[in-house]
């Protein structure tokens, strides 16, 4: 079975080169841009597709007669391709969970200082000739509202009480031995001075965090996502920054990825954003490219 590496970038060519061993199925790598239409001309005669995170349209794939399994670099598939229709289909996609939980939870914890400090606002005036020192907040004590207890959210939750933070959690599911006390989503909602998202996107979690929830926050509240951008109302979260009624957001996570330079999140002085990066750290890129690889293999042996 052949295998084609379909978006790889100079990121992460280097660290394949280094964790792609002698004994390793083939994998040829792609670096060229590419469209969803040129998806049919790419992946003839490949059976395996590795996928950063690159769009798979259902009615392009049904294009690629040859293409048996995506091996997707991540868990969040289901906001780049339909998993069940691409079923229907005939191709399987394959998720990698675990692999960045602490270089997530770094980055989330990046988020939050700026937010809390804001970093990046003061950043972007002093290179346009303006001196103005804002004001922030100490974490020390403020409540961390931490939505999702799966191994980031867990690992997040471990940093910010070695902070001193209050931590407080819910899970769509019990936790057994919860490190941290849990309540409603409602409660934590009401409780948190800071806000972090940590759940995986699916149909029971698509815009969860609704004008409703928003709403339901204290006032100069901040919301910090690292996890997929549609658990929140895009159109809700604006307008909470804009009211003020939201101190600040911290994004690495949008609905539509890239997000484009005019969209109203990009304009707005109380959003830090960042291009969906947080897994990207040597170890975490390392871990995720032998795990892709190690599922490339368990394909190629299965015949």
């Amino acid at each position: 079975m052949k295998s084609l590496f379909v978006d790889c970038n100079q990121q992460l060519g280097p660290v394949f080169a280094r964790v792609h061993g002698e004994g390793d199925p083939a994998v040829t790598i792609n670096t060229a841009p590419f469209a969803s239409a040129d998806l049919p001309a790419l992946l003839a005669g490949y059976q395996i597709c590795i996928d950063d995170h690159s769009y798979m349209p259902t009615e392009i794939i049904r294009q690629c007669p040859d293409l048996r399994h995506i091996v997707f670099l991540g868990v969040g598939a289901g906001s780049y391709m339909d998993v069940a229709a691409l079923a229907g289909l005939g191709v399987t996609v394959h998720t990698i969970k675990g692999y960045g939980d602490r270089a997530v939870a770094e980055h989330t914890l990046a988020l939050i200082f700026a937010a809390a400090r804001d970093v990046a606002r003061m950043d972007r005036t002093i290179r346009g000739g303006i001196w103005q020192p804002l004001g922030g907040i100490e974490l020390l004590g403020k409540t961390l509202g931490i939505v999702g207890l799966g191994g980031i959210g867990l690992e997040v939750a471990r940093m910010a009480q070695a902070l001193g933070m209050k931590c407080i959690a819910w899970n769509r599911s019990p936790v057994a031995d919860a490190p941290v006390p849990t309540a409603s989503l409602d409660e934590v909602l009401a409780a948190a001075d800071i806000l972090s998202l940590h759940l995986a996107l699916n149909d029971e979690t698509r815009g969860l965090i609704d004008a409703r929830r928003l709403a339901h926050m204290k006032p100069g509240a901040m919301l910090v996502n690292t996890a997929r951008g549609a658990l929140v109302d895009e159109a809700a979260l604006i307008a909470a920054l804009e009211s003020g009624r939201l101190r600040h957001a911290g994004l690495d996570v949008f609905a539509a990825e890239p997000l484009a330079a005019d969209h109203p999140l990009a304009r707005l002085p109380n959003v830090t954003l960042t291009a969906h990066a947080g897994f990207r750290t040597p170890e975490a890129s390392e871990t995720l490219l032998r795990r892709a690889i190690g599922i490339v293999r368990g394909i190629v042996e299965a015949g």
